[in-house]
């Protein structure tokens, strides 16, 4: 409708329970963090492509708006306000 919108972010690798979406006074913060996979004592991790790497993205939300929802689908994050 007029009053909804949409977020999406590129989040490819990460799967749901990886992701974390928070509104606290009018800031929205999505972040990603992977859990560690170490193939055994004694590997080292040559190259981690941007998959990989934690983020922290946050937007600034107007007073009216609030988080309704959120969703993964096929790499993509989608947050409706």
């Amino acid at each position: 409708g007029e009053d909804s919108y949409r977020i999406s972010m590129a989040v490819a690798g990460f799967s749901d329970d990886e992701l974390s979406i928070e509104a606290h006074r009018n800031v929205l913060t999505v972040k990603g963090e992977r859990k560690e996979e170490g193939n055994g004592e004694g590997s080292e991790l040559l190259y981690r492509g941007i998959a990989s790497r934690a983020f922290e993205r946050r937007f600034q939300l107007a007073d009216h708006v609030d988080v309704v929802g959120a969703s993964l689908k096929n790499g993509l994050l989608f947050v409706d306000l």
